[in-house]
């Protein structure tokens, strides 16, 4: 069955980055939309950063700038660089996966904690 594993959470002082990877197993996942979004303790979820099959990507103003989506269609693995991070990017990371004709993610990980203190 399709699965998606984020691991690369942790906690990270103000200023710090960290990576976070997703390895999605079940199919090939090179043709779909990949992303990232984020819930924070008591906020709404946040689509932070996605990234198509050509490559194109899209990021929230909040992490413009800081934050950079990849992927490793070889690998079936999608990545999110996390730099200058602050207080605010404390959340769950969660990835996330659809096919290019479904219009919402519909795989989901399990969630990664990202804490940065300061």
């Amino acid at each position: 069955q399709v699965q998606l594993v984020e691991s690369g959470g942790g906690l990270v002082q103000v200023g710090g980055s960290l990576r976070l990877s997703c390895a999605a197993s079940g199919r090939t996942f090179s043709s779909d939309f990949m992303g990232w979004y984020r819930q924070a303790s008591g906020k709404e979820r946040e689509l932070v950063a996605t990234i198509d099959s050509g490559g194109s990507t899209y990021y929230a103003d909040s992490v413009k700038g800081r934050f950079t989506i990849s992927r490793d269609n070889v690998k079936n693995t999608v990545y999110l660089e996390m730099n200058t991070l602050k207080p605010e990017d404390t959340a769950v990371y969660y990835c996330v996966a659809r096919r290019s004709y479904v219009n919402y993610y519909n795989y989901w990980g399990q969630g990664t904690q990202v804490t940065v203190s300061s």
